[in-house]
């Protein structure tokens, strides 16, 4: 019975300490020893106003920008607009479409003929018929479509 006793003495003093040992923010006489609720803590927000913003929406010109980001250029872009091509629309353009040679086709880089020199071995000089000289080895470039 002594030692119950003895080991309930030395559990309060464990817990129940003399008021000048006790230190920190707990031993300052204003310390309030519950907790706030939420709703008690912080009532208003340090910044807010107490009254409310008069927005004026009679005239256009004046109505409030309600764009979250309404200078932000990366989301101020018109939307993309997109075309679904099904199967029957693309069958219908296919009937429409015409294959022309002389004018789906670019035109070719050049179209005079070339003439290399015959008696040259390897590589030879050859006139196109301009103030420029081409280096070259058996290469005619010519049209393809037989225009000169």
């Amino acid at each position: 019975m002594a030692s119950r006793v003895k080991s309930l003495i030395q559990t309060l003093r464990r817990y129940v300490k003399k008021p000048w040992e006790i230190t920190g923010p707990v031993a300052h006489p204003e310390y309030r020893l519950a907790v706030p609720k939420a709703t008690e803590y912080r009532v208003y927000c340090p910044a807010t106003i107490p009254s409310q913003a008069i927005v004026p929406t009679s005239l256009p010109e004046t109505v409030y920008d309600i764009k979250y980001f309404s200078r932000d250029q990366r989301r101020n872009r018109p939307p993309i607009k997109r075309t679904i091509l099904k199967k029957a629309d693309v069958e219908t353009m296919m009937k429409e479409k015409t294959f022309d040679p002389t004018s789906d086709f670019p035109p070719p880089y050049l179209t005079a003929k070339i003439v290399e020199d015959e008696n040259a071995i390897g590589e030879s000089w050859i006139d196109i018929g301009s103030d420029h000289a081409v280096a070259a080895t058996a290469i005619v470039f010519m049209n393809p479509f037989g225009a000169s």
